[in-house]
């Protein structure tokens, strides 16, 4: 099996001894990414904002691994207050591409 570690600017860099993503054959396993500004280091303010900010990291990570959001099969989202599930789920519907099916995995 061939594994190559992923790096890009445009999304924030792994916070620990760990890469953004590593490309093993023909997949791609990402590291957690949340909804950092990779140009300020801010945190977006507000679910919305962080689980858009989460899903262009996502996505920048997935581009430079030769991948796209139209390929994922699943994420996960961790959220700290219940009553965010709804515009969670609303932010990650409009970034991930719906023509597609079946949708992507999404445990939460």
């Amino acid at each position: 099996m061939t594994r190559k570690a992923i790096s890009t600017d445009a999304a924030p860099a792994a916070l620990g001894p760990y890469s953004q993503a590593i490309v093993a054959d023909n997949f791609v396993f990402c590291s957690g990414t949340a909804g950092i500004d990779p140009a300020t280091g801010e945190t977006a303010d507000g679910i919305e904002a962080q689980t858009e900010m989460a899903l262009r990291n996502l996505d920048a990570i997935l581009t430079a691994a030769g991948a796209s959001l139209s390929t994922l099969v699943k994420t996960t989202i961790f959220y700290a207050n219940v009553e965010d599930f709804a515009t969670s789920t609303r932010s990650t519907r409009a970034s991930c591409p719906t023509h597609r099916l079946p949708a992507p995995r999404r445990p939460t």
